[in-house]
């Protein structure tokens, strides 16, 4: 018997015009349902076709109220930049809790660059000092775009966007992308890492995932009373940046654990289960409190909850306003 599912493209969610706080405050409910033990989320599960290339699978089921569920089908090879094409591709499900039926599929690039935004965001709502005026991205990519919109929403009075990419054309694009959202703002075209990460109150780095870090943002160039975050597993920062912080958190305790105990990430050095003060489960769901000083570290390895949180306000939000194709399976 054959059934409709509705199809978004990345233009028809682009037309629903969400915003970061929108996409934040769905990831932060959903992180509390984590906290709060309603959450079946399995490690993400992949394929290494290429060297530094993945194609992940990442179902999610988020019960009590909320009751949803999806499963998402994403790809990332840094190579494909090069070449004029995205480094992150993928697609979006979501399910019918009830019957298992496909209800949607849609474009899940899109998903990914918000949602991960949106879950730095979360963490600094909750560990930012509400001093922030420095803010440093180190990949001048989707990632770093949208991580800094997230910190806009967090920090109202930023004055200064610190900026490194190795690709120097990428620094004009993006203050012209991201100048008019800080019309009052600096924005510092940085010859290195080094001078980037000087004096920032919050360092992000969103350089591509390496099989073998070159974890090449040292600790001592930070200053004491920092936020650091990391969307880019261990590839930047050192182990000391991490393990040597006033807290650690993570997205997710058990896929953080899982991933060091069965791959080849967050090795030598890199906070075990007794260096981590919390997830954001924990933090959102008010099992435990952020704190706003020192130096606080976080890895925020993008998890299959924000996948579904995000994806299911989409699709709410493409019901309501009509938009995309029906088709039949």
């Amino acid at each position: 018997m054959p059934f409709d599912v509705l199809w978004l493209s990345r233009a028809d969610i682009d037309s629903l015009g969400l915003t970061m706080r929108e996409i934040m405050d769905v990831v932060e409910e959903g992180f509390a349902a984590m906290g709060r033990g309603e959450v079946e989320m399995p490690a993400k599960i992949g394929i290494h076709t290429r060297k530094d290339c993945f194609n992940h699978s990442m179902p999610c089921y988020v019960g009590g109220d909320l009751d949803m569920a999806g499963v998402k089908v994403v790809s990332g090879y840094p190579p494909n930049q090069a070449k004029g094409l995205p480094y992150i591709t993928g697609i979006w499900a979501l399910l019918d809790p009830e019957t298992g039926l496909v209800r949607s599929v849609m474009d899940a690039a899109w998903i990914t660059a918000w949602r991960t935004g949106a879950a730095s965001g979360v963490y600094a709502r909750h560990f930012g000092s509400p001093d922030t005026k420095s803010i440093s991205i180190i990949g001048l990519g989707v990632q770093g775009h949208m991580n800094l919109r997230a910190m806009i929403e967090v920090f109202p009075d930023i004055e200064e966007v610190r900026m490194f990419d190795p690709v120097t054309a990428q620094a004009a694009r993006f203050q012209t992308s991201m100048q008019p959202l800080l019309p009052n703002a600096r924005f510092v075209d940085c010859d290195t890492p080094r001078e980037a990460v000087a004096n920032a109150d919050v360092v992000i780095t969103c350089s591509p995932i390496m099989e073998k870090p070159e974890r090449f943002i040292l600790s001592e160039w930070l200053k004491p009373e920092v936020l650091a975050i990391a969307v880019d597993y261990d590839s930047a920062f050192d182990a000391e940046t991490m393990s040597k912080a006033a807290s650690f958190t993570t997205d997710s305790e058990s896929q953080y654990l899982w991933t060091q105990d069965h791959g080849t990430y967050f090795q030598n050095g890199y906070p075990t289960k007794a260096g981590l003060h919390s997830d954001l489960g924990e933090i959102c769901a008010g099992n435990k409190c952020g704190i706003r000083e020192g130096r606080r570290s976080a890895v925020l390895m993008g998890i299959a909850l924000d996948d579904v949180m995000t994806g299911h306000l989409i699709y709410k939000k493409a019901l309501e306003q009509k938009i995309g194709a029906w088709v039949q399976l």
